[in-house]
């Protein structure tokens, strides 16, 4: 006697353009409202998805918001990349780094569309770091290649890369966050101070710094 036969509705794949659009939809909710404001119902409104769209893609919200802040560190680490491609040394890649994450404090067009969603990643290292350890690591990508070449060629000492890498973002950030808060910061003088700190701390003291 054979059993019957029952009907299973097949589980559709995600979809790549649906995944994007309510990235896209969570991320401008972020901006707006924080990581603590951002509702999955809101976002599907936006992105005129349903419910069964989201767990297509996303197991939780908290899947959604290390997708919302992995995506802007991608941008940000192609942003990056453009800004280092004209270096010819480690040293040059690294203020090149550099002067390309103070854009955040000093560049209108890049801090009006990345301060808030930077600010929201910075108060999650503490509450949540598993959910931002991913997009840290995109970011700080470049750079950590750049110490390491620098490190194999001898330019650097006594580092390690990642460590290194974290520590530089450290600094930059502090300096971007006095701007944000005072805004009476000369660009010249914050890039001056950052790298005479970083790069000393690489074993690299130079009389001018790269690009001055």
């Amino acid at each position: 006697m054979t059993r019957p036969t029952t009907r299973r509705r097949d589980k559709l794949a995600p979809d790549p353009d649906v995944r994007r659009t309510i990235v896209a939809a969570a991320s401008k909710s972020v901006r707006e409202q924080g990581v603590r404001g951002l509702s999955v119902s809101v976002v599907l409104d936006r992105a005129s998805l349903s419910t069964r769209a989201f767990y297509r893609h996303f197991d939780s919200k908290d899947q959604l918001v290390a997708a919302v802040f992995l995506e802007m560190a991608r941008a940000e680490k192609r942003r990056l990349r453009r800004t280092m491609a004209e270096a010819t040394t480690p040293v040059e890649a690294v203020a090149a780094w550099i002067d390309g994450r103070l854009d955040l404090a000093f560049d209108e067009n890049i801090k009006s569309d990345l301060r808030r969603l930077s600010l929201e990643a910075q108060s999650q290292m503490f509450a949540s770091p598993e959910l931002i350890q991913p997009a840290y690591a995109e970011m700080l990508e470049p750079l950590v290649e750049q110490l390491q070449r620098g490190l194999d060629q001898g330019l650097f000492h006594d580092i390690d890369p990642l460590t290194e890498a974290q520590s530089v973002q450290g600094v930059v950030w502090a300096s971007t966050e006095r701007q944000w808060a005072a805004g009476d910061c000369e660009r010249a003088d914050v890039r001056e101070h950052a790298l005479r700190f970083c790069l000393r701390g690489l074993g690299v003291a130079p009389d001018n710094p790269p690009g001055n």
